[in-house]
């Protein structure tokens, strides 16, 4: 287990690459940022499957936290004022409302800007590039 949190996202998605970059320059979190390709996800105690599926952060104790919670987290690690969205992100309902937003975003990531056709495949039907 890494001795401190780690947030995994889809490094091979152009809108999760580019978000992920801006949200890292604008909280300046106090992880470490890796894309899954490049991560030892067994050494994380991810699966490739769920990394494929949503962001993750996973503490140092090994908890892992996906999709809107990873954002929470991410949002918490940052401190400051980015410390109280991040709070309000984990109290339902706006969890649940945050769960839903994060979904429909995910599910549309090759729609939206930054995004592309191979967002929206599963990491083994890609195109190599």
């Amino acid at each position: 287990m890494p001795n401190r949190s780690v947030l995994v996202y889809d490094g091979d998605c152009a809108f999760c690459t580019t978000s992920v970059n801006c949200l890292v320059r604008w909280l300046r979190p106090n992880c470490a940022v890796t894309a899954w390709q490049f991560a030892d996800l067994g050494a994380l105690g991810v699966t490739q499957q769920r990394a494929e599926h949503e962001l993750l952060y996973i503490s140092p104790a090994g908890t892992v936290y996906g999709g809107a919670q990873a954002v929470a987290k991410l949002l918490l690690s940052a401190g400051g004022v980015w410390a109280w969205p991040g709070g309000l992100l984990t109290l339902p309902p706006v969890r649940w409302i945050a769960h839903g937003a994060y979904r429909l975003i995910a599910t549309n990531r090759d729609r939206l800007p930054g995004g592309s056709p191979a967002c929206a495949l599963p990491a083994g039907r890609r195109p190599a590039g």
